[in-house]
């Protein structure tokens, strides 16, 4: 079997706006947005929100980060978004409250099916609950839910769903130990 590109097909997906909100976006993400000053938090949330994006009270989005397509996220109260995020939305990605999705890190909502000879588009949601923390250069699979409370150690890579309360680490990442004791969450 050979793979055959001018096949590619993806004229059943749905990015969720039109080309021209699609492209006023990008100008706005690369420009009014991106050269923000550092603490214009609110300025940014803004912005986020104009484009369709669900951001709580006290979210605080770098300027660096990026969002393919901000009407497919979500962000919950007091959650940090840090320098190089990239939120590739190709579906949606929900951030719960009080989460910090630390500097570099990548959540990927698309990819393609290795046995497609036509290299066919797949998407799938990433839900990442709340208090987690998604540490610094940290790779997210399509489809993964992060438990709440949980952390994924820095430079891991997050192929499956990660239980609540709990500390991952490594590519692929593995379980490291509890998060909290029991008697602590309460």
């Amino acid at each position: 079997m050979k793979i055959n590109l001018d096949k590619y097909d993806q004229s059943w997906y749905s990015r969720g706006k039109n080309s021209f909100i699609v492209l006023t976006w990008w100008l706005v993400q690369g420009t009014i947005f991106r050269f923000s000053l550092h603490n214009m938090y609110k300025w940014r949330n803004f912005l986020l929100r104009q484009f369709g994006a669900k951001i709580g009270k006290g979210v605080q989005v770098r300027a660096s980060a990026k969002f393919t397509y901000p009407w497919k996220v979500s962000i919950g109260d007091n959650s940090w978004i840090g320098d190089n995020v990239n939120f590739y939305s190709l579906d949606e990605i929900q951030v719960g409250a009080n989460c910090v999705i630390s500097q570099e890190s990548y959540l990927c909502t698309g990819s393609h099916n290795i046995k497609d000879p036509y290299f066919g588009l797949i998407t799938n949601k990433i839900v990442i609950k709340d208090g987690s923390w998604v540490a610094s250069d940290v790779f997210v699979y399509p489809g993964v839910i992060i438990g709440e409370m949980s952390v994924i150690a820095a430079r891991s890579t997050v192929t499956k769903n990660i239980p609540a309360n709990q500390v991952y680490a490594g590519s692929p990442a593995k379980y490291v130990k509890k998060r909290f004791e029991e008697e602590e969450l309460l």
